[in-house]
């Protein structure tokens, strides 16, 4: 891969050796996961029968067994193509993919813009191209025994470890979670005893582990004194008490109760006392790629409209006449637009910045894509479904899917609430490079 761009000379281009390597994502698909998807009836998990083809019902409403081996089967495929892992240190098999080809940008929306497909799922995070901030948090954090536990075991399908933060009664404001962690001794073995529990913790069902976030020192509301755990799901006292339904089915989103469960101090991630910096390290690298990801599903509920427009003729006159069908999709068109520019911006500026330049200098660029980015695909799939009448509120066309599953990222990641708000933060200097006091007003 080439370095980073310099951001003296400004371009408007994707690079070119991006251009084509989308061009070689295509051809992937093409010849290898489009197949894959046409065999075996496995139209069933995309067409109009996919909520019910993917969905255990009389099972805690989890993702079906053939619905995941089939998904595991397209990872494979990517995997010996040598695109799965692209955005992992070469070390890991990867291309050290940066957040303009990858994690926030290109690749991210471009897949999304094909709509629905084995290649790039919406609804579980699945893509030939894959997102591992797992690996990169054990890689920056985790103590040699851990990388080759955690890194290695994850690569080869192995282990897996889910990200145990929200609770019950705690979301955003997470340092004033109730869980919490005291250091006892077990058959002469140092260690922590974990009581509390945690809600809306994904991927639980097949996941060996939960990195579970727990007060070990320190008041509700102090940053400093929460530490991550490792915690082996078959540990005594950790128990899964539910799966949430949810308004995109299927579910994997558990509900979890820790009773005096111990963990041996090798279990800790990084330092006693400074897990939230983990939870946040890599917290703009996802919001951008969520931004991205909803930018492309955004760009094709338009282009699916002006398609459609163009081609239904009510009273003798294509559609795409009035300017009741125009003038919306102008305004979503316009906003795609700009989205686009501000999202391959900030992608581009974090490959040059470290993480705490990162945070100091573009947290708010961060959250204004990603807010923005998930409203603005839930605004087009909306209007998508208005332009298509009838048949754009059904299960037929892929929008009310694409509306289900990306009206969910106006909540996770940070609800847009919580990113309007840092943004105001910055705007008004309380945070960010020109951070001010008041008595210098």
């Amino acid at each position: 891969m080439p370095p980073n761009p310099s951001l003296g000379a400004m371009s408007f281009s994707i690079p070119s050796d991006l251009v084509v390597y989308l061009h070689e994502i295509d051809n992937f698909i093409d010849t290898t996961i489009s197949p894959l998807q046409a065999s075996n009836d496995n139209e069933r998990f995309f067409d109009h029968r996919r909520e019910h083809a993917r969905t255990n019902w009389d099972h805690h409403g989890l993702p079906r067994d053939d619905w995941e081996e089939l998904l595991n089967q397209a990872r494979n495929l990517a995997d010996q193509a040598g695109f799965y892992r692209f955005c992992l240190p070469e070390k890991f098999g990867g291309r050290n993919g940066g957040n303009l080809w990858m994690a926030g940008a290109v690749i991210r929306m471009h897949l999304a813009k094909k709509g629905l497909g084995l290649f790039n799922d919406l609804q579980n995070e699945h893509s030939i191209v894959g997102n591992f901030p797992d690996i990169l948090m054990v890689k920056e954090f985790g103590t040699e025994e851990q990388k080759k536990e955690f890194i290695q075991g994850r690569l080869d399908g192995k282990i897996s470890f889910t990200f145990g933060l929200t609770e019950p009664n705690h979301g955003s404001d997470a340092t004033h979670m109730f869980t919490h962690a005291v250091q006892t001794t077990r058959n002469n073995t140092g260690g922590w005893l974990i009581n509390g529990g945690k809600m809306w913790i994904s991927g639980m069902h097949r996941a060996t582990h939960c990195l579970v976030f727990a007060r070990t020192h320190g008041q509700p509301g102090d940053a400093i004194g929460i530490t991550a755990f490792f915690v082996p799901k078959d540990t005594p006292g950790f128990t899964i008490e539910s799966y949430e339904w949810t308004f995109n089915m299927p579910t994997d989103h558990a509900t979890l109760t820790f009773t005096d469960v111990f963990v041996p101090d090798t279990a800790i991630l990084g330092t006693v006392g400074h897990g939230l910096a983990i939870a946040q390290t890599f917290v703009h690298e996802n919001r951008l790629r969520q931004a991205a990801s909803s930018l492309g599903a955004a760009e094709y509920c338009i282009e699916e409209s002006i398609k459609y427009a163009r081609r239904r003729k009510p009273f003798g006159k294509e559609l795409s006449t009035n300017q009741g069908i125009q003038f919306p999709i102008v305004e979503l068109a316009t906003q795609a637009e700009m989205l686009k520019l501000l999202i391959l911006k900030t992608a581009t500026e974090m490959d040059c910045m470290t993480q705490t330049e990162i945070e100091r200098d573009l947290g708010d660029k961060v959250s204004m894509c990603n807010y923005w980015g998930n409203r603005l695909c839930t605004q087009a799939a909306d209007r998508a479904m208005q332009i298509h009448g009838g048949i754009g509120y059904s299960r037929h066309k892929a929008f009310e899917h694409i509306y289900r599953h990306h009206r969910r990222y106006r909540i996770t990641e940070g609800s847009e609430e919580i990113q309007m708000r840092k943004i105001a933060a910055y705007l008004f200097g309380y945070v960010g490079p020109k951070k001010v006091q008041v008595s210098k007003l």
